[in-house]
């Protein structure tokens, strides 16, 4: 949902190497006391029945997975009680191709979302007012909504061809609540041209939207949760678990891409690029945000984006610990603070119940207040010289170096 989070202040933007320096970039430093680590698998945490669940081991098919080319259809809803003020073509503007843009890069272009908007309005045959539209829907409003929206749109849509349904409502009808825009599962599938829609996004933004909206609410119908926290009485801050560091957290975070646990979960990391460590371990972390070719805080990055991006420390039968290098690269292009950040992994948590909680490395200070959504968050991560130990899990990380093209070296030693 949009406007779970304020919108940000103004804030300022912030040699030829060898093959062999790329090369050490991505491999492992060996030495007396380290160990290699194991395979990936043993610390991919198992999916249990939780809402969204951050379980790895095996993929929800009631989603549609993100490792090939998806195509999404928008539609654009009109009301009788209303006369558009803005065109389609202007809307699809507002979310395209920046959607498409944030998740090429997050996936270091392992998936493309193709977005097929329609050129006209579709009217709708109620007033936007009886439709009661608001945060909190009620269900049977919401039911009527998606009900006459697909019935309306059906004549000039074939469902059966699309992965992704957005129906866009006229921002300026009168009964339209921004605060509305969100993904609505449905227990029992609606259907249209032979296809059972499972899940819709409803899109109430005004013009212009909020940032990175529509990349927010698709990664719920990748199956990603709500990492934001939500205050029993709507006060106070919503980003306490993870600030800036993932879009499902904060649509408007410094480093918005996602946890390099997601991108696991998504397929866009393969298991080599994904350490897990049950025993003292160097290795060598590439930032998150660095794919093939792409430039890390003024270095050339030469032989980055495919080398180790996770490294994870199982912690229970549901629990994990996860270490992964945040830098100025990709998604994360804004952010005002880099090194190794930590967070806890809970597979039982349901969305929105803190199934990732990111671990604070400097409790007793704060960073990036012209911009950050959560400043005691914004310097989270373990900075390059530095030694931390995760309270309440003896887990100790200590980061020794960077390499040429950007990585970081570090130390894990499991409690």
């Amino acid at each position: 949902m949009p406007r779970l989070f304020p919108r940000p202040r103004l804030r300022s933007t912030a040699a030829v190497f060898t093959t062999m320096s790329a090369l050490a970039a991505t491999s492992l430093i060996t030495g007396p006391s380290v160990a290699e680590p194991f395979s990936a698998a043993a610390c991919a945490l198992t999916r249990t029945e939780a809402h969204h669940s951050e379980g790895l081991d095996t993929w929800n098919a009631a989603y549609p997975r993100p490792t090939r080319a998806l195509d999404a259809v928008m539609v654009f809803l009109s009301f009788p009680d209303a006369t558009p003020r803005t065109t389609p073509d202007q809307l699809a503007a507002d979310h395209f191709p920046a959607t498409s843009r944030f998740f090429e890069q997050a996936s270091y272009g392992r998936f493309t979302l193709r977005p097929h908007p329609l050129r006209n309005w579709i009217r709708m045959p109620q007033p936007s007012t009886s439709y009661v539209i608001e945060r909190d829907w009620d269900a049977s409003h919401r039911a009527a909504y998606l009900r006459d929206a697909l019935a309306a749109a059906d004549g000039q849509v074939d469902f059966s061809r699309y992965d992704v349904v957005y129906f866009v409502a006229d921002p300026d009808a009168p009964g339209v609540d921004s605060d509305a825009t969100k993904v609505v599962n449905l227990d029992a599938p609606m259907r249209a041209d032979g296809t059972d829609i499972r899940r819709i996004v409803t899109v109430f933004e005004q013009h212009p939207p909020d940032r990175l909206v529509l990349a927010h609410e698709t990664g719920h119908v990748f199956d990603l949760p709500d990492l934001y926290h939500r205050p029993v009485d709507g006060k106070g801050d919503w980003d306490t678990y993870v600030g800036d560091w993932d879009l499902m957290g904060s649509q408007f975070g410094l480093a918005p891409d996602l946890f390099g646990w997601h991108k696991w979960k998504l397929g866009w990391l393969e298991p080599r690029q994904v350490a897990c460590v049950g025993k003292p371990t160097r290795l060598t972390l590439e930032p998150l945000g660095a794919g093939p070719g792409t430039p890390v805080a003024g270095r050339s990055a030469f032989g980055l984006g495919r080398g180790t991006k996770l490294a994870v420390v199982r912690t229970g039968p549901e629990t994990a610990l996860a270490f992964e290098a945040r830098g100025p690269a990709g998604n994360d292009a804004g952010t005002c603070k880099e090194g190794v950040l930590v967070y806890r992994v809970r597979a039982g948590a349901a969305s929105g119940g803190g199934p990732i909680q990111v671990i604070d490395a400097h409790p007793h200070t704060e960073a990036c207040w012209e911009g950050s959504v959560y400043p005691p968050l914004a310097d989270a991560p373990v900075a390059l010289g530095e030694s931390f130990t995760v309270p309440g899990d003896d887990v100790r990380v200590k980061v020794e170096g960077r390499t040429v093209s950007g990585a970081w070296t570090v130390k894990i030693t499991p409690g």
